[in-house]
């Protein structure tokens, strides 16, 4: 069985990778967002995958834990509040690109990248 660490480092790089292709050779501004979105997700993966520990617990200390026992067994806590930040940045940032292709929209009346910067020659 493929260890869940290695299998999310392979994910969010399978996720990064496909975004790239999206955002750097696709055409439609929409296709684009959508892979930028994909790039966001697959760091975010890699971020949490990195914060990943095997048995770890909750990184709370309860009352009756010794502080050895909290130290080497919770989880690294960082990866998981760069995620949270990260999350609420990417939907704000979505949100605005997804109102500058409906004004890209109404002023060019297409979504392709090519149209809009007149290098349609075909």
């Amino acid at each position: 069985m493929m260890d869940v660490q290695l299998a999310s480092l392979f994910t969010s790089g399978a996720l990064i990778v496909i975004g790239l292709y999206a955002a750097i050779f696709l055409d439609n501004i929409i296709k684009k967002i959508i892979g930028l979105s994909f790039i966001e997700e697959g760091v975010n993966l890699f971020l949490v995958a990195l914060g990943y520990k095997l048995g770890g617990i909750v990184p709370i200390f309860l009352p009756g834990m010794t502080k050895s026992s909290f130290y080497a067994n919770s989880a690294y806590p960082l990866p998981q509040a760069l995620v949270l930040t990260s999350i609420v940045i990417g939907a704000s940032t979505l949100a605005v690109m997804l109102a500058l292709v409906m004004v890209l929209y109404k002023k060019h009346h297409t979504l392709s990248t090519k149209a809009m910067l007149g290098e349609d020659h075909e």
